[in-house]
């Protein structure tokens, strides 16, 4: 399988990547700039895993989707507020990342779970059988 070119921290992935974050200085206590912005990639025999620590977050405060251009978004945010006897203090961050998936991936069957601060995504792989040939017809 050749790899997609990519200019991002990842760089043994063959997912491309944007980003985009935002992190109010009174929501850093919430997540860290780095836990929002570092997704772990590995390969296994039958699907591509990314994990990202997202401590604080809630499982309905994220979002994930796929389009049909391969493009899978992770985007999450969560919106605080603290009230005590000197006022109210509000605070906010979110974070959005995509990724164009392989040519590999079987982009109806991604899967995500949530468990200890820890956000797992499956994309399982077409086997090769089942990867279509394109013949060259110059």
């Amino acid at each position: 399988m050749s790899i997609i070119p990519n200019a991002n921290p990842l760089e043994d992935s063959p997912f491309t990547t944007q980003s985009m974050s935002t992190l109010p200085q009174s929501a850093a206590t919430l997540m860290s700039s780095s836990s929002i912005s570092q997704f772990d990639w590995h390969e296994t025999t039958d699907s591509h895993v990314l994990k990202a620590e997202v401590p604080g977050l809630k499982k309905e405060e994220m979002k994930i989707e796929v389009d049909s251009e391969r493009t899978l978004q992770v985007s999450g945010e969560r919106n605080v507020e603290k009230k005590d006897e000197s006022g109210v203090e509000r605070s906010s961050c979110m974070f959005k990342k995509c990724f164009t998936l392989p040519p590999n991936a079987k982009l109806d069957l991604v899967k995500a779970s949530y468990e200890n601060g820890v956000l797992t995504i499956t994309i399982p792989k077409m086997n090769e059988a089942t990867a279509k040939a394109i013949e060259n017809s110059y």
